[in-house]
């Protein structure tokens, strides 16, 4: 068992390529019975940050070339466009990623909460998608553990700007007074809805909420206290309102430059702000040209986060050692699954030879009686144990354990130890 990763970023990568790779929710089923069958088990981990790809493989050359043929195909893109653009991590720096991933210190904004649960959703995904195995699924689990302990344990996520407060700092912003402000929810994730609810608390007029599907629009806008617009009456919608919030997951733009140039023609002056959450996006970055148009995206995001960047970084070194600890301790499991074979064998091989030995100098001392038999045989197994113990001890440790592991095979004869690395 070992640890892959292939991944993009937007420490790398701004979101007009990173938009490129991204799987929608709807996608990632496909995408992950597709995996199965040609990488075997993994995990894809997609969100407007990043695309990610976990192998339970060793990551040699032609590991990377068949999970860039596999993003590439995914995505209906040629190979090339990946080469160059992705990232690759081994074993302990993979662990690492991911660890930090879920603690939020590799999060565009450090420190946010959002990315823990999806993490725990690709997971999921994954789990049900039948690409997991007992490797990854410690794996997952413990990384779900440490973005806990990272937000419990320190205050990383206690001065954090997220989408929600910087929503409502934009619209204050560009709007002033929002008391007779009307929002509009384009199909938003749980981003969305959180940054629509943080204007609804800050006393906006109206909340209008639309969805391809108008089950959905109508539940999103009783949590919001709003009202459900039919997805065809889009363009009505962005007639009335003031500030729209956009996540909808789909693949290409659903709001064209034509269309918002329509829009403010019969607004006669009046501002209209876009926050666009959605990886790929869903407002075209041509809006930005329209006089009164105010369009931001998600990276957009990290440079209005930076007011409270001071007060976070103090407590990303607590939360580097928790990871390093919780590093150690994965890896010392997994090192412990590989030598299981070796150390089964051993002890079956010394209770073998102490069951004989025994079972020999017994018939030889027919007199003696059952509670003496039953102290010979519990001192025995006592020595057994004793010689074993440090000859063990020494198989589990991490830097020589391999060396340790091919010794002891040679030394007392195992020929077969299963999975042994």
């Amino acid at each position: 068992m070992a640890l892959f990763l292939a991944g993009i970023s937007h420490k790398a990568a701004p979101v007009v390529v990173r938009e490129r790779f991204a799987f929608t929710a709807e996608e990632l089923p496909e995408a992950l019975m597709e995996l199965r069958r040609t990488l075997g088990n993994g995990v894809i981990l997609s969100t407007c940050n990043r695309t990610e790809l976990y192998l339970d493989a060793r990551g040699d050359r032609e590991t990377r070339k068949a999970a860039l043929k596999f993003l590439a195909a995914a995505k209906g893109l040629p190979t090339s466009e990946l080469e160059g653009r992705f990232s690759f991590f081994r074993q302990r720096e993979a662990v690492r990623h991911l660890f930090r991933v879920a603690a939020g210190v590799e999060s565009m904004v450090v420190g946010e909460a959002e990315v823990l649960g999806q993490v725990r959703s690709a997971f999921v995904a994954a789990t049900e998608a039948g690409c997991n195995n007992p490797y990854l699924s410690r794996l997952f689990h413990s990384a779900i553990r440490v973005g806990r302990r990272a937000r419990s344990e320190t205050a990383i996520g206690h001065h954090v700007v997220s989408v929600s407060s910087t929503a409502v700092s934009l619209a204050r912003q560009t709007l002033g007074d929002l008391s007779a402000s009307c929002v509009l929810v384009i199909s938003a994730g749980e981003a969305g809805k959180l940054a629509a609810g943080a204007l609804r608390d800050s006393g906006v007029a109206e909340i209008l909420v639309t969805s391809r599907t108008l089950g959905r629009a109508q539940e999103l806008a009783a949590d919001l206290g709003g009202r459900a617009i039919p997805y065809g009456q889009l363009a009505g919608a962005l007639a009335q309102s003031d500030i729209v919030i956009s996540s909808t997951g789909a693949p290409s733009f659903v709001i064209e430059p034509e269309m918002v140039r329509e829009v403010m023609a019969e607004r006669e002056c009046r501002p209209l702000l876009f926050i666009d959450i959605a990886v790929p996006r869903d407002v075209h970055p041509d809006v930005r040209e329209i006089d009164g148009v105010h369009l931001y995206d998600i990276d957009d995001l990290q440079a209005l986060s930076n007011a409270s960047l001071r007060a976070r970084m103090k407590e990303v070194a607590s939360v580097e050692a928790m990871v390093e600890e919780e590093v150690t301790r994965f890896l010392d499991w997994a090192h412990s699954l590989k030598v299981v074979p070796t150390v089964a064998a051993l002890r079956r091989q010394a209770e073998e030879i102490r069951a004989g030995e025994l079972a020999r100098t017994l018939s030889h001392l027919p007199n003696l009686t059952e509670e003496e038999k039953e102290r010979i045989e519990a001192l025995s197994t006592a020595i057994v144990k004793k010689i074993l113990h440090r000859p063990i001890a020494r198989l589990k440790s991490r830097e020589y354990g391999h060396l340790y592991v091919q010794a002891a095979r040679e030394f007392f004869g195992i020929e077969d130890a299963g999975e042994d690395s």
